[in-house]
């Protein structure tokens, strides 16, 4: 076991410097954008939300460039299932949330158009560089669209929020935090996927599993941090808003990345158990989250349900580990 200490420190120290990172780096682009004259909701909707899945890009990017695209599919699926049912249930177990917010009502069909778009590129069995493309440039689509959101007269109660979140620092400052945290991202992201990878080996599980599982919780804490602070402030559509945007970011990002950097041919379990409970979960959410008669709200109860629906998740994935093993 003394081999796997070196991989367990890098792991640990990565996910610590990544988290860190990545704060320093919202931080850092939030406050240059405010200060080049950029409205709350538009930073919150695109910047924030990029920085807040920074981990998981950089990481399946990382992974994908080492040659181990499949830690990358299972980081974006993984953290998607994870953001849901370990973030949202966790965050409204503290608090429940209550969501005012028509921006996100706008939301939540988006997030279900694109995981149908990314299902129906994965359907073939494998992530080409065809479909890496094809998602990024969604994704670009989908910041004009977020911009074009922010840009439009109404108020939202969740421009206030941001309002309320956004750094004010000098641009300065502003920029060196910004630069800072993208070199510690990058140093850290490349850390984590090392020592995730030796881990993954010396216990015979597939680098699929450890990006859902390891990965995908370490790469999840910025969503987590931040999701149970602005619930604790008052602050909700914030704490939904963060998952449903890092969902979506990492469908096309971190989804697209491995496909443009390592082509590869997915483990028939993205499709028959990891798709499906990530939009089983989705659709828990919307149920819970919409208000279809007035404002959503997610409850203690639904919460724990979440929770469980994750913990199920845990479970399904440990049995076929376990059978993988025995066989």
């Amino acid at each position: 076991m003394s081999e796997l200490l070196l991989p367990v420190a890098a792991v640990v120290g990565g996910f610590a410097i990544l988290v860190w990172g990545a704060d320093r780096f919202v931080i850092g682009a939030a406050a240059t954008a405010r200060n080049l004259g950029v409205s709350p909701l538009i930073i919150g909707l695109t910047i924030v939300g990029i920085g807040t899945s920074a981990p998981e890009i950089l990481v399946s990017a990382m992974a994908a460039w080492q040659g181990n695209p499949a830690l990358g599919v299972g980081n974006a699926l993984g953290s998607n299932i994870t953001n849901i049912g370990l973030v949202l249930g966790a965050t409204a177990l503290i608090t429940p949330l209550a969501v005012r917010s028509e921006t996100l009502r706008r939301e939540y069909p988006l997030m279900f158009a694109i995981m149908l778009f990314s299902l129906v590129l994965l359907m073939d069995g494998e992530m080409s560089r065809l479909d890496g493309a094809l998602l990024i440039c969604g994704l670009v689509a989908m910041v004009i669209w977020m911009v074009r959101l922010g840009l439009r007269r109404d108020h939202d109660p969740m421009e206030d929020e941001y309002a309320q979140e956004i750094p004010r620092l000098a641009t300065g400052p502003a920029l060196a935090w910004l630069l800072l945290g993208l070199v510690l991202l990058l140093g850290s992201s490349r850390m984590l996927v090392w020592g995730a990878v030796d881990i993954a080996h010396a216990f015979g599980i597939s680098d699929l599993v450890i990006g859902l599982t390891i990965v995908a919780v370490g790469t999840s804490l910025p969503e987590l941090a931040a999701s149970v602070m602005s619930a604790l402030r008052g602050e909700p559509d914030i704490a939904i808003g963060n998952v449903i945007g890092s969902n979506m970011f990492n469908l096309l990002a971190v989804l697209g990345l491995p496909g443009l950097i390592h082509p590869t041919v997915l483990s028939p379990a993205v499709l028959d158990r990891d798709y499906v409970f990530m939009i089983g979960l989705s659709i828990a959410l919307f149920a819970m989250a919409y208000g279809f008669r007035g404002p959503g709200r997610v409850t203690r109860i639904e919460g724990a349900l979440l929770l469980g629906g994750y913990a199920t998740y845990l479970y399904v994935l440990y049995l076929d580990v376990t059978s993988v093993q025995s066989v």
